[in-house]
């Protein structure tokens, strides 16, 4: 595919990264000309220097030959209106980046006149992540398949849960609940695990599972807990507040702290179902009195990874049952297991999710296979949902006879209303759905996965 990436912030440069070991032909525009001439070095893409927004740049570039312009800057109104340029001249798909919540409401009215094919917008994607995490209290991350019919979990291997110490044979055995491990991580080495593979206390666990069935399987493992009701967040962003706008219309009670007076305020008015506190979040002697104790979950939001890996272990510290942590930057997360941290998320790793997995889905109607695509574990592990849409000597044939590559596993397979988790009599179909876990990276087709 012919992509443009417009401008090039963490975001830009995080899906820039992501998309340099496939085989696409990409195009940068950025008006700083050290940090495209850089980025030229570093990957094989085009370079032009100059405002996205500018039909000359954008004709300069040829992004009316691209078959998708991705438009990140750091203006919403830039960004809307260089997605405007680009449809005009001829490309086929636009993403945009719209972060301010007064614009939201008629841009998704207006999508197709502003020659839109997709938004973003991190801030409102991170918060719809961490109220999930909120919602599902023994989940650490979770992605969707098949149209939220499975779900792709991530449990911790915690004291008391009967995982531990099993084999993944005699986990299949006890168990009333039928799920599948995919791949477990253990510091910083990740497996994708064969039948005798142990669980130890502490391991990441990434499991397939039908939705209905995740709850069942949870209560089985002694990983159930109750509700979270009182939720404090440090950090009154544009991620803490469209957190604690979501919450507090599902009737938890919020506590949010800014240490801004003007935003304090603002967030104040504007959230009249959240306790708005304006102070320094991440003093010691502030949280004790706002009482950190008594929350069932606490949300680390403020612009500084340090600040809120710091307060999150002060968190943990004080038995708070459920710590989310944001973390912005890649050269912390090998600190995160050793610091207790288990709940984290990214904005820029969560949105180039989104937009990858949507351009496999362009990809899909030119040829390849895949329907979704999720990268884990700090993009160590794709989990990619393949359909089968060409008869292959694959299918029909029990997957204990078929040959497939090491660090392959066949997560799922949903089958029209049916999903199956597989076992090796199980086989795949023609028009069926499968989800596949590997370590492996840029597979376009189910039969990449076979020997």
């Amino acid at each position: 595919m012919k992509i443009v990436i417009i401008g090039l912030g963490t975001i830009g440069r995080t899906i820039l990264k992501s998309l340099s070991d496939e085989e696409h032909t990409i195009t940068i525009i950025d008006d700083n000309k050290e940090k495209v001439e850089s980025l030229i070095e570093k990957y094989d893409v085009f370079g032009v220097v100059g405002n996205g927004a500018c039909l000359d740049i954008q004709k300069e570039a040829n992004v009316g030959e691209a078959d998708l312009a991705i438009v990140l800057t750091e203006s919403d109104e830039l960004n809307v209106f260089a997605c405007l340029v680009a449809k005009k001249i001829g490309v086929k798909n636009t993403i945009a980046r719209v972060r301010n919540p007064d614009y939201r409401k008629q841009i998704i009215e207006m999508k197709d006149e502003l020659g839109i094919s997709m938004i973003v917008n991190p801030e409102r994607d991170t918060a719809t992540e961490i109220f999930n995490l909120i919602n599902l209290p023994s989940i650490a991350q979770y992605e969707r398949f098949a149209r939220g019919r499975v779900l792709l979990v991530e449990i911790i291997a915690e004291s008391g849960c009967s995982l531990i110490g099993e084999t993944l044979n005699s986990i299949g055995k006890k168990l009333n609940t039928k799920v599948l491990i995919c791949a477990v991580q253990r510091g910083q080495s990740v497996t994708i695990p064969t039948g005798n593979f142990v669980i130890e206390e502490g391991d990441k666990i990434y499991l397939t599972s039908d939705a209905k069935s995740l709850r069942d399987f949870l209560a089985e493992i002694n990983l159930v807990r109750t509700p979270l009701k009182n939720i404090m967040i440090v950090g009154g962003s544009k991620i803490g507040y469209y957190l604690a706008d979501e919450l507090s219309k599902k009737k938890y009670k919020i506590k949010l702290l800014e240490s801004k007076k003007e935003t304090a305020e603002e967030l104040a008015e504007n959230l009249p179902r959240v306790t708005v506190i304006h102070g320094n979040g991440t003093q010691h002697d502030l949280l004790i009195e706002e009482g950190i104790e008594a929350m069932d979950a606490f949300v680390a939001l403020t612009d500084i990874d340090e600040e809120n890996m710091v307060v999150s272990m002060f968190a943990n510290k004080m038995n708070v049952r459920k710590t989310i942590t944001q973390i912005k930057s890649d050269d912390l997360y090998g600190m995160l297991d050793e610091l207790g941290i288990n709940n984290n998320v990214s904005p820029k790793d969560i949105v180039a999710n989104r937009i990858i997995s949507y351009i496999r889905a362009i990809a899909n109607t030119r040829g390849s296979n895949v329907l979704t695509l999720y990268r884990l574990v700090n993009n160590q592990v794709e989990a990619l949902e393949f359909f089968a849409k060409t008869q292959e000597d694959i299918y029909e044939k029990p997957l204990k006879e078929l040959k497939i590559k090491e660090n392959c596993l066949i997560a799922c397979i949903i089958r029209k209303n049916e999903v199956i988790i597989p076992g090796g009599n199980d086989c795949i179909k023609l028009g069926d759905n499968v989800i596949v876990v590997t370590t492996h990276k840029n597979f376009d087709d189910l039969t990449d996965i076979f020997e």
